[in-house]
């Protein structure tokens, strides 16, 4: 446990110690926001259009359906812990430092994933306050509503959801040790493959893109649309379960390769 929270240190202080940290942290945040309000503006608009009598658009709403794009900013934070050190060479350093492989993936873990818990929440909440501000405007109606407990929990989900892609990422990078081919392997898991099971038509094939990172995600974080027309086919509880598994199953991918390849 002492070699853990030694490394764990050390990780720290490498993470805090490159501008790419916070290049993809503004990065990320600016996404949020952006598409936040971009989706917010979009179901207002569509409300009015309508004249849908009584509907309300909770401000952390849009948020939640924002990940979908944020998230690539923060994946790419959580590959280049990995892939930079491999680049660069720092990896035998990180290695000799700390023989034991399992103990250099935890690490990283768990300092990666309380910060983008955190980034998540924070992040979260500037554009939940963003969205809330531009679409009270009298023009809107008073469509959109900021209800604490609702917020809270939107917000607490995307925390979750990004430190669980986190540690995804960090085992695939484990496992893959190039930017290029990690980026490719968590796109087509995050987005590219999901989507393509879906235009399939299939119902096989719509039920494991359901079950994939994205829509698990989405399901856990309390989304309502699962980007064909309809609502997410299991609750909040499994989502958070398949999320779980995809973020265990990379992790798991990482350390087999990183036990049995020299760096």
């Amino acid at each position: 446990m002492r070699a853990l929270w030694q490394a764990a240190g050390s990780e720290w202080a490498k993470l805090w110690s490159v501008r790419s940290t916070w290049w993809c942290l503004a990065g990320g945040l600016a996404l949020l926001v952006l598409s936040a309000l971009t989706l917010g503006g979009a179901a207002a608009t569509d409300a009015l259009r309508e004249g849908a009598r009584g509907v309300r658009i909770t401000a952390s709403e849009p948020v939640v359906s924002a990940t979908s794009f944020a998230q690539f900013a923060l994946v790419a934070l959580a590959m280049l812990t990995v892939t930079s050190e491999y680049a660069s060479g720092g990896i035998r350093v990180t290695l000799q430092a700390t023989p034991v492989r399992g103990t250099v993936l935890a690490a990283k873990a768990l300092v990666m994933a309380p910060v983008m818990f955190v980034a998540g929440v924070a992040g979260g909440g500037l554009a939940t306050g963003m969205v809330f501000l531009a679409l009270s405007a009298d023009v809107f109606g008073g469509l959109v509503v900021l209800p604490p407990g609702e917020v809270v929990t939107d917000l607490l989900g995307v925390g979750v959801f990004f430190a669980l892609v986190s540690v995804l990422t960090l085992g695939v990078a484990a496992a893959v040790r190039s930017a290029a081919g990690t980026l490719t392997v968590v796109f087509m898991l995050l987005m590219g493959l999901p989507l393509m099971l879906l235009m399939t038509g299939s119902q096989a094939a719509l039920d494991v893109s359901m079950r994939m990172p994205l829509f698990a995600g989405l399901a856990f974080m309390g989304s309502t649309d699962n980007l064909t027309g309809g609502p997410m086919p299991y609750p909040a509880g499994e989502g958070l379960a398949w999320l779980l598994a995809w973020a265990a199953a990379g992790a798991a991918a990482g350390y087999a390769v990183l036990r049995r390849r020299d760096a």
